[in-house]
């Protein structure tokens, strides 16, 4: 490991972040003089003056060049990778609550120490997700250790193209998923969640349809709604509205652009034996359906916002950052007084402070007061190191109309 061509110098901007805790190195004029290695190599970052800071994984032609496996001389090997998996394992045995559940996160990449790799249980399959080609060389080894400790049916790999929220917002549905091991599994995997069943893809889309860090926050709404009137904006598959509807929403409409999801959420309601008749389905710009319903008197009891980061469709273009807050404002009129707004983002480059900002912007532009009761984000199973701010991304805001 020692020799000298596995040494990288960092500048002591780095250097501070390093014995910070903070597990990327990002490029700069230190890194630009770094001799040529290939993604996946392991490397020893040093300071100018030739102390020893932590091994790293090599990822040169990305912005984060180098992400932080430990801050000791190690070796990426069969004992050393099996080691932090089993922490990963573990970590969820023994904090996670999985009661009814039997899809959630296993590896959460820097919150368990793996930077860049994570890995999601879905029944009896796992899938794995490389977010950076550091780990593609190491992905075999990586699969076979998942075999040894966890025998599941089937292990995938979710690949991650390039402009992935702008593919998202299309509905894209080419596979983007593989069969790395095992047996293939069905085109809709049945898979629980707080007790309710959904149905998800290991292959098509870029997505699974079922988005495992609201898993908690789900299972708070279904406390909130019985006898409510429930309005969930950017339904996708509709995991929100099943849980409102299973759990006593008296009816819930769900909005979403996208023809095909709407179709995947009526097929979830299906599944956990939920009445479509009851419930109601949208298909068209939520910003364009919120001004309609406005102008037909509608009133909600809950209003539910989980937009993506980013979304395009014929009519308009929506963005975390500045979107927010007109479609609070747009949407604020429709909630009855004490009525809840539910608004989360999961936009790793907006901070807590900066959403609830965009809050305030929107209750503000609406003329409505709007109290925070409760700022969750995700769940145990999605662990991040407390010296690591990019990693806690979810801002789940549960707020009170008047």
């Amino acid at each position: 490991m020692s020799t000298k061509n596995t040494v990288r110098v960092v500048g002591p901007e780095t250097v501070r972040m390093i014995e910070l805790g903070h597990p990327w190195v990002v490029a700069d004029a230190y890194t630009r003089k770094w001799p040529a290695g290939g993604a996946g190599e392991t490397v020893e970052l040093c300071s100018a003056r030739g102390d020893f800071l932590a091994t790293a994984l090599l990822d040169p032609q990305e912005r984060i060049v180098a992400r932080v496996l430990d801050r000791k001389r190690i070796r990426l090997d069969r004992p050393w990778l099996k080691g932090r998996l089993q922490n990963a394992i573990g970590l969820r045995l023994r904090q996670a609550d999985l009661n009814g559940t039997t899809a959630y996160r296993l590896v959460n990449g820097e919150g368990d120490g793996l930077p860049g790799l994570t890995v999601d249980r879905y029944a009896d399959y796992l899938m794995v997700q490389l977010y950076s080609a550091a780990w593609r060389p190491h992905l075999k080894l990586v699969t076979q250790l998942l075999q040894e400790l966890l025998s599941p049916l089937g292990i995938y790999e979710k690949s991650r193209p390039q402009k992935t929220r702008e593919l998202e917002a299309t509905g894209d549905s080419k596979n983007y998923g593989r069969l790395l091991a095992g047996k293939a599994a069905p085109q809709r995997l049945e898979v629980m969640e707080n007790g309710l069943t959904f149905l998800i893809t290991l292959e098509q889309g870029l997505n699974t349809g079922l988005f495992l860090d609201q898993r908690r926050n789900r299972h708070d709404l279904m406390r909130r709604v019985a006898g409510k009137r429930v309005l969930n904006l950017f339904a996708y598959t509709g995991a929100f509205s099943v849980a409102a509807a299973a759990a006593g929403a008296t009816q819930v409409t769900s909005v979403d652009a996208s023809a095909g999801y709407t179709d995947w959420a009526k097929d979830h309601f299906t599944a956990n034996r939920i009445p479509l008749q009851k419930h109601e389905f949208i298909v068209g710009d939520c910003l364009a359906v919120v001004a309609r319903l406005a102008q037909g008197g509608r009133r909600f009891d809950v209003i539910l916002m989980d937009p993506p980061s980013f979304s395009t469709t014929a009519k308009s273009r929506f963005t975390t950052r500045g979107g927010t807050s007109d479609l609070v404002a747009a949407a604020l009129p429709l909630l009855t007084d004490n009525g809840l707004l539910i608004a989360s983002s999961n936009h790793q480059k907006v901070d807590v402070a900066d959403y609830l900002k965009e809050l305030r912007r929107g209750a503000l532009q609406a003329g409505s007061d709007l109290r925070v009761i409760s700022l969750r984000g995700q769940p145990e199973d999605f662990p991040y190191p407390v010296t690591f701010p990019e990693g806690r991304y979810l801002k789940y805001a549960i707020c009170v109309k008047g």
